[in-house]
């Protein structure tokens, strides 16, 4: 299956239920965090899918933290859809939209370091914004921006999983 075949658009609420069964073997497997069924409608406006002949094969969220930081979250791809280029389409499309929002950066948590570094992200420290900024963000009540944070109430939840950054182009 070639990827121009592919869709990549934004997720619908109709999506919602195959988003949870393309995450679910990956939660299963301890990659991604599980998500309630009401989280993902909460959230269907930050996920991007690819589908192919009206099937899905793939998703992503893209998480806006900061005035210039996002977060690339809940990727996905059916166990049918890997090395066809899905993933590549849902982070292509995720950078395009942040980039159309004014993020300079991108943060991703993941245990996928070799992909995330093909396009782009590096593993980073513990210090990935100011501490003004850090402070503010302490007042969210997002897990995945405790995360980010590294706070220790999350950190099991994250053991293994690597810190990742990429810095976007301006063109």
């Amino acid at each position: 299956m070639p990827n121009a075949a592919f869709t990549v658009r934004s997720a619908r609420t109709s999506d919602v239920r195959g988003l949870q069964e393309l995450i679910e073997p990956y939660v299963r497997r301890r990659i991604l965090l599980g998500k309630e069924l009401v989280l993902l409608f909460e959230a269907v406006q930050e996920f991007v899918v690819v589908e192919h002949e009206g099937k899905l094969l793939g998703c992503g969220a893209l998480h806006v933290m900061w005035e210039d930081l996002g977060e690339i979250r809940t990727v996905a791809v059916s166990e049918d859809a890997l090395g066809t280029g899905a993933g590549h389409a849902i982070l292509a499309e995720l950078e395009e939209r942040a980039k159309r929002l004014g993020l300079q950066k991108l943060f991703c948590l993941t245990f996928e370091t070799e992909f995330f570094e093909r396009h782009g992200f590096k593993a980073v420290g513990e210090e990935i914004v100011n501490p003004d900024v850090f402070q503010q963000l302490l007042r969210s009540t997002d897990g995945g921006i405790q995360e980010f944070l590294d706070l220790a109430h999350v950190k099991p939840n994250t053991l293994g999983n690597t810190r990742m950054l990429k810095l976007l182009s301006s063109d």
